[in-house]
């Protein structure tokens, strides 16, 4: 709600004021130095693998998420600062390659040469009762396309190499 709300107060200045505004919806944007605090999977399942821990999936896996790399989101966010057309617009920034977080451990742990090994736990033991997962996030990329020929470049291996570097260069495990 609170992103809704942002969301419509930044259009309203732009509408009502003339402020230059645009707005991003970012979509699993992941690279190095992220962490996996907040429930960020890439991240946990790079350090759980790296230290030889079983990487951990709550629910079955099967949910799917598009990962997008931070400089190609990045890229995007200052190329879609140059045409004024987009002004008072709202664009979705992400990838339109489909992972789901089983076959992201299963990359993570070929990138790794780990033998981790993958275990499950149902969103009740995590989330509590009440919680709701979508089985589906994905962007649709068409119209920021249309402004500015997006296409994210980044290939989840190459990720996941980076974060792995990173995390190795920071001793950050």
């Amino acid at each position: 709600c609170s992103k809704a709300l942002d969301e419509f107060m930044a259009l309203a200045y732009n509408r009502e004021l003339g402020t230059p505004v645009v707005v991003l919806r970012l979509f699993n944007t992941v690279g190095p130095r992220q962490s996996g605090r907040y429930g960020m999977v890439m991240p946990r399942f790079v350090r759980q693998a790296a230290c030889g821990e079983p990487l951990t999936i709550y629910g079955d896996g099967l949910q799917k998420r598009s990962f997008t790399y931070v400089k190609d989101v990045v890229r995007a966010m200052v190329d879609i600062a140059t045409p004024s057309s987009a002004e008072g617009q709202i664009f979705n920034v992400g990838s339109e390659s489909e992972t789901s977080i089983l076959e992201l451990a299963n990359v993570v742990r070929q990138v790794l040469n780990s033998q981790s090994e993958i275990i499950h736990i149902p969103f009740v033991e995590v989330y509590g009762e009440n919680f709701e997962e979508p089985t589906r996030r994905l962007a649709d990329i068409t119209k920021i396309r249309k402004y500015i020929q997006y296409q994210p470049k980044t290939d989840l291996t190459s990720v996941v190499r980076e974060i792995a570097d990173s995390m190795n260069m920071n001793e950050n495990l």
